[in-house]
């Protein structure tokens, strides 16, 4: 913890006092010889104060650095400093007297690019990497009229013990995705040395599997031999090797391994920027890219715990647009805050929390940052309807689940005025799986495209589908006033099918109402259950079955979307 707290506020300090000196005066003001300025990784400039009124010194003066990992300081004996540029990023630098009386600073920001002025970046990971560099990242560099080149080796869930057990085995055990001129391709059974030696990458990140990124040791098991493994084989001489920091569950994920950390977002979050600070400085890694953080930055601001699907993987919109930009930001240097690219279905609110809270999280890599400016206010009534897409398709005015799993969350949805409602909605008996096999032209109040009504999370009440025997659903919403009563309404579609796929939506708060879809080939019809209270705990739940009806041999049910309204 001694050495992190001196790499993270390194300053250099001269004391000008001299008493011959006394009668000249006492400066009052200082200004640089420069303003905001950008190298590229590896140049160094001198940069000199001058002081008002013209006198000789006699404070005591530091030269700070907030990030140096970004760039490096020595201060010479005449008050000027040399400033060298180290990495990639974004770094204030400061000259002040000791109380702070007199102060002056700029911001360097230090870009990194190959000789062919094209940025390449290979991520050694799993769903994890999906998350942050597939998705956004192209989009936000073009943006900024950064060539960039990404690639993911990539195997869900895994860990660096499994890439160096893959590694030796040289075993074709990757899909390669790598984006060029933003087409996304991908090469199934490769090994990591074709991956390695596919391109002249700039950036090499490795990352440890999200159960035990907060666990230092398992960090000193495998990755040093993986490294040593990469590095014989990168084709880059200057390629620069980096830790990807991913983030902590939400509060209320399921997942098998969040009982390791107390079941507490906090103390992951604390441990895994820990372990990663740790195997950076062990292994003489370039840097760690603070996904982690600027996740958690975005936690404490109105968005809330909103930042995954099902309690570890990305929300589709927000979640990985905040790590993309974290990404962006923190291999070229350039501030993502006002970059003009944003996913069509994110308000511009949230996309200014995304691209704060990841700029914070480059600033300042291992503390949360509290966004002051984007805090929650006053729950409200809700005032307009609520609209929830059960696909995996972001769509403008739409709240997009993305995953059937017990517990996948959305922790603060949007009305169709896209004013957050402080009701949130979780998963509580998964589905089986979705299909997308509904209908894509419909004729509905929903007003629904087709990315939606061909969209559905289904369930098979009757005998076992694809090894699953799922008899129903359920859905629970909370945070609703108690006070008050609600509409909900559904959606569901199965195209091309003739038999009975009645589906039965029971939905319970203080009082309870049954109601019944038709949903083979169904393009025109909705039901809804209306004037719906609560129960004491603010909470309804909507249990999905197949209806009374339903002759499929499976007994398949289907949820594609649904509206929560006001009542009257």
């Amino acid at each position: 913890m001694l050495l992190f707290a001196l790499l993270s506020f390194f300053s250099l300090t001269f004391n000008s006092c001299d008493k011959d000196d006394d009668a000249q005066g006492v400066e009052q003001s200082v200004v640089l010889d420069t303003g905001d300025k950008t190298l590229a990784a590896g140049q160094e400039f001198v940069v000199k104060p001058s002081f008002t009124p013209n006198v000789s010194p006699k404070l005591t003066y530091s030269w700070v650095t907030s990030n140096p990992d970004v760039a490096g300081i020595k201060m010479n004996e005449d008050f000027s400093a040399t400033v060298t540029a180290k990495r990639s990023g974004v770094s204030t630098i400061t000259f002040s007297s000791s109380k702070g009386e007199v102060n002056a600073s700029f911001n360097l920001t230090v870009t990194s690019a190959g000789d062919d002025g094209i940025l390449k970046v290979l991520a050694i990971g799993n769903s994890f990497s999906e998350d942050a560099v597939e998705n956004y990242l192209y989009e936000l560099a073009a943006a900024e009229k950064v060539p960039m080149v990404i690639g993911n080796l990539f195997i869900g869930g895994a860990s660096l013990e499994q890439h160096l057990t893959n590694a030796k085995a040289n075993s074709p055990a990757y899909e390669f995705r790598k984006i060029v001129d933003g087409k996304k391709t991908n090469t199934p059974q490769t090994t990591i040395e074709k991956a390695v030696t596919n391109d002249n990458w700039d950036y090499i990140s490795f990352q440890q599997v999200s159960g035990s990124s907060g666990k230092y040791e398992t960090f000193t098991v495998s990755l040093p031999d993986l490294l040593k493994y990469v590095k014989e084989r990168a084709t880059n001489p200057e390629v620069r090797y980096v830790l990807h920091q991913t983030w902590a569950y939400s509060k209320t994920s399921t997942h098998s391994d969040f009982p390791a950390y107390g079941r507490d977002q906090e103390v992951m979050y604390k441990a895994i920027v820990d372990a990663v600070r740790k195997a950076k400085i062990a292994h003489d890694l370039f840097y760690v890219i603070p996904a982690g953080t600027a996740i958690q930055n975005g936690r404490s601001t109105l968005i809330g715990d909103n930042f995954t699907r099902d309690g570890y993987h990305l929300d589709l919109g927000i979640g990985r647009y905040t790590a993309a930009s974290t990404w962006f930001e923190a291999l070229t240097g350039k501030s993502v805050v006002g970059n003009a690219y944003k996913p069509a279905a994110l308000t511009q609110l949230e996309a200014d929390i995304a691209q704060h809270a990841a700029h914070a999280a480059v600033m300042n890599p291992d503390k949360v940052t509290i966004l002051s400016d984007y805090q929650a206010g006053k729950p409200e009534p809700l005032k307009a309807p609520v609209y929830i897409n059960f696909g995996d398709k972001l769509v403008p005015k739409w709240n997009t689940l993305a995953d059937h799993h017990e517990g996948a969350s959305i922790g603060n949805l949007k009305d169709q005025n896209d004013a957050y409602t402080n009701i949130s909605l979780v998963v509580t008996k998964r589905f089986n799986a979705r299909n997308d096999a509904g209908e894509t032209v419909t004729n509905t109040d929903f007003n629904m495209p087709a990315e939606v009504s061909s969209n559905s999370y289904y369930g098979n009440a009757r005998g076992v589908w694809q090894n699953l025997e799922i008899r129903e659903s359920q859905i629970t919403f909370s945070g609703l006033d108690k006070n008050t009563t609600y509409n909900l309404c559904f959606y569901g579609s199965r195209a091309g099918v003739n038999n009975n796929r009645e589906t039965k939506f029971i939905v319970a708060g203080d009082n309870a109402k049954t109601v019944n879809l038709q949903t083979s080939s169904n393009k025109d019809k909705t039901v809804c259950a209306d004037g719906i209270k609560p129960d004491i705990n603010g909470n309804i739940t909507v249990t999905v079955t197949a209806g009374d009806n339903n002759n499929d041999g499976s007994g398949f049910y289907y949820l594609g979307a649904m509206r929560l309204a006001p009542g009257q």
